[in-house]
């Protein structure tokens, strides 16, 4: 899970040090597939008792607002176009 969690704010970095928009986007994608596979990881760890409903489901919460804001900032790069 941790390194699924890093990978959110790696990619973003990495991705906006690209000299297009349609390549961010792209880093941004995979940011928002990270955030994914965290939520997988969480309902694992609910499975096996690892955290508490209460826990998983506040987690899933910040996961959630977490996606839209990442889904928001692929839409404003998308809709900017190239840079160069």
């Amino acid at each position: 899970m941790s390194r699924a969690a890093d990978s959110i704010c790696l990619n973003i970095a990495e991705g906006s040090n690209k000299l297009s928009d349609i390549e961010f986007s792209k880093y941004l994608n995979t940011s928002e597939t990270s955030l994914e596979e965290v939520v997988c990881c969480l309902d694992l760890a609910l499975d096996d008792g690892y955290i508490t409903n209460s826990e998983f489901e506040g987690n899933l919460r910040e996961a959630g607002e977490l996606g839209t804001q990442l889904i928001a900032f692929g839409k404003k790069v998308r809709k900017e176009g190239n840079r160069l």
